[in-house]
């Protein structure tokens, strides 16, 4: 297990690298001089002198060719240093690390709940194939997957905030706060994904393995529980770790929404106001998070399928 983790560490270094030349590029490709628009926001002028811009531009090292940018940036990068916000002057760190702590609960949450429904749900409907629970099962997140995640949160804004007044409108501090953005995250993910474990379910259960089990004697809720559901579960753990990856980021609309302080929301607004600092860390920030879930998730899928090991080890 030790060797396989190791090389899955290993085959992260040029996904990182390939990650750094990402964010490094989205500030040399983005409109617009970095230097003008740190200029404009700092001296609030529309045109800020052109000596003055032309000074910022060598201090930030803009003038240099591209390549010895990136390797400047990428050596202070590592030294955690990503440059300064110009709408607060703040560190990009702090402004990342700010924004991470909302962005964490909201998509552990939500994933969270998101296995609470899909396992015992995608189980149940595979175990009661062509029953009327799994007609309804199937037909409900087919029409749940037709609507995008914002139609869903703002119907759960519509009648547990305003209609019914049982939770919170919007904003960040409490659990209640909480439960109208992950559950709305939540169930938009668990669509696809019950979908998912239920074909998994009904693929493990049509196995020798458990024909075998079955004609032991056993049980079948103890033949889906302790064999079927093991062999079903790495894909779908496969694709709820790439939505959790998402969540970090993509949930960019439900985030502003329910006025929720997370990663995407900070991209948005950073976007909006050509802050390019904080653009750049939000794009690092996020596709390293989503890299190392993935990692997790495969450290999880080995541990629950040694097949996945062993052919990790002959492949190395």
């Amino acid at each position: 297990m030790l060797l396989f983790i190791l090389k899955r560490i290993v085959s992260l270094a040029p996904v990182l690298f390939g990650v750094s030349v990402a964010a490094f590029l989205s500030l040399a490709w983005c409109p617009g001089d970095p230097a003008e628009i740190a200029l404009r926001t700092l001296t609030e002028s529309e045109t800020p002198p052109e000596a003055a811009v032309a000074e910022l531009r060598e201090q930030m090292g803009l003038d240099r060719p591209l390549y010895v940018q990136y390797w400047r940036w990428l050596g202070r990068t590592l030294h955690g240093d990503l440059g300064h916000s110009y709408q607060t002057g703040a560190s990009v760190v702090s402004e990342v690390k700010r924004a991470l702590g909302p962005s964490t609960l909201l998509a552990g949450t939500s994933t969270l709940l998101a296995m609470l429904i899909v396992i015992p749900l995608g189980a149940l409907s595979a175990a009661r194939s062509g029953s009327l629970l799994d007609r309804a099962t199937m037909a409900g997140s087919l029409v749940a997957i037709s609507i995008p995640d914002f139609c869903i949160g703002i119907l759960l804004f519509l009648i547990f905030s305003v209609r019914l007044d049982w939770l919170p409108v919007a904003g960040y501090g409490s659990v209640i706060n909480l439960i109208l953005p992950a559950l709305t995250l939540a169930v938009a993910s668990a669509c696809i994904t019950t979908r998912l474990m239920r074909t998994c379910m009904v693929q493990a259960l049509e196995e020798k393995y458990v024909i075998t089990a079955r004609s032991k004697g056993m049980g079948e809720w103890r033949v889906a529980g302790l064999h079927a559901m093991k062999n079903a579960l790495p894909p779908v753990l496969t694709y709820l770790g790439a939505q959790m990856g998402y969540l970090f980021g993509g949930a960019v609309v439900v985030e502003s929404i329910f006025l929720w302080p997370g990663l995407g929301r900070l991209l948005v607004e950073a976007v909006k106001a050509r802050d390019v600092y904080v653009v750049q860390g939000c794009i690092l920030a996020i596709a390293c998070i989503y890299v190392l879930i993935n990692l997790m998730v495969d450290i999880v899928q080995a541990w629950l399928d040694p097949r996945i090991q062993a052919g990790a080890h002959h492949a190395g």
